[in-house]
C-alpha cells in the first residue's frame, strides 16, 4: 500500500474523529465561557485561552493521533485498541483541562476598601471555608456572585496580622472569615465611586469607549461611577457602577488608577 493510499483513509478517520472532537470541544466551551468565565471574567481570569489550550491539546491528542496511527491493513481488533488507548488519552488530556479551568474560575466579585477584586477558586483555601458565613459555604459554578469584604481595623487585635498577610499576597477577600452580604456594603461602595470624567481625564484616548458604553447602558453618566477591578495578574480594567444602586453596570478594560 503506497504513503498516499494510507493517510487518504487516515484522514477520512481523522476527519470523523474530529467531527466528534468538535461537538465536545463545543459543550465544553458552553460550560467554561457561558457558566465558569461569563464576560469579561473570560478575559479578566484567562478563560480564553484556557479553553483554547484545552481544545487545541483534545485535537492534538485525538484527530492528529488518528491520522498518524490509522492504517487499513491493521486488524480490526489491533485498531479498536489503538482507537482505545487514543479516546482515553484524549479524555484524560480534556479531564485535567477542565479541572485546571474549575479551579482557576472566578467564584466571587469583591468589593474590598476602594475596589473591586475577582477572587477564583484556587484563591480560596477550601480548609478556611467553614470560617465563612452560610450563604458563602460553597463556591459558586455559575460565575461569580457579589460579595462585601470586612476590612480590619487599627483597634482589631487581627490587625497587623491582616496587614502582613496582605503583604504575603492574602488580601481580605481571599478570606472566606471576611465575606460579607453585598447590601452591607452598598453605602461604601457609593461613598468610594469616582466620576466617569476623572475616568476620561487618565485615558483621553479612552473617552470614546466610555461614550459607547454610555449610551449602551441606556443611563445618565451621572447615574454612573467606577471603581478599579483587579485580580492576581490584572489591574488595568474598571467597573462602571449605577450610583442607584450600586450594582455593576459594566467592565471597561481601562486603567482606573
Amino acid at each position: 500500500m503506497t504513503l498516499l493510499v494510507r493517510l487518504k483513509s487516515a484522514a477520512r478517520k481523522a476527519a470523523l474523529h474530529l467531527a466528534v472532537s468538535s461537538v465536545v470541544a463545543a459543550l465544553v466551551a458552553l460550560v467554561v465561557l457561558k457558566l465558569w468565565y461569563p464576560a469579561p471574567y473570560d478575559h479578566l481570569s484567562s478563560g480564553r485561552s484556557l479553553l483554547f489550550l484545552l481544545i487545541l491539546v483534545d485535537i492534538a491528542c485525538g484527530p492528529l493521533l488518528t491520522l498518524l496511527v490509522f492504517n487499513p491493513e491493521k486488524s480490526k481488533f489491533k485498531w479498536r485498541v489503538n482507537l482505545a488507548v487514543i479516546v482515553a488519552l484524549q479524555l484524560s488530556a480534556l479531564s485535567y483541562g477542565l479541572h485546571t479551568s474549575a479551579t482557576a474560575r472566578p467564584v466571587f466579585l469583591a468589593f474590598e476598601s476602594n475596589r473591586f477584586r475577582v477572587v477564583q477558586a484556587n484563591d480560596v483555601d477550601p480548609k478556611r471555608l467553614k470560617e465563612a458565613r452560610p450563604e458563602f459555604a460553597t463556591l459558586s459554578l455559575k460565575g461569580p456572585r457579589l460579595v462585601g469584604v470586612r476590612l480590619a481595623q487599627p483597634t482589631d487585635a487581627d490587625f497587623p496580622a491582616s496587614i502582613q498577610l496582605a503583604m504575603n499576597g492574602l488580601p481580605p477577600a481571599f478570606r472566606p472569615a471576611r465575606w460579607l452580604p453585598y447590601p452591607e456594603q452598598q453605602g461604601q461602595v457609593l461613598k468610594e465611586l469616582k466620576p466617569l470624567s476623572e475616568l476620561r481625564a487618565k485615558n483621553p484616548g479612552k473617552s470614546f469607549e466610555i461614550d459607547r458604553m454610555v449610551r449602551a447602558g441606556d443611563i445618565e453618566e451621572n447615574q454612573l461611577g467606577y471603581l478599579p477591578l483587579v485580580n492576581d495578574e490584572k489591574n488595568d480594567w474598571v467597573v462602571v457602577v449605577s450610583r442607584h444602586d450600586a450594582l455593576p453596570r459594566a467592565y471597561l478594560h481601562i486603567d482606573g488608577w
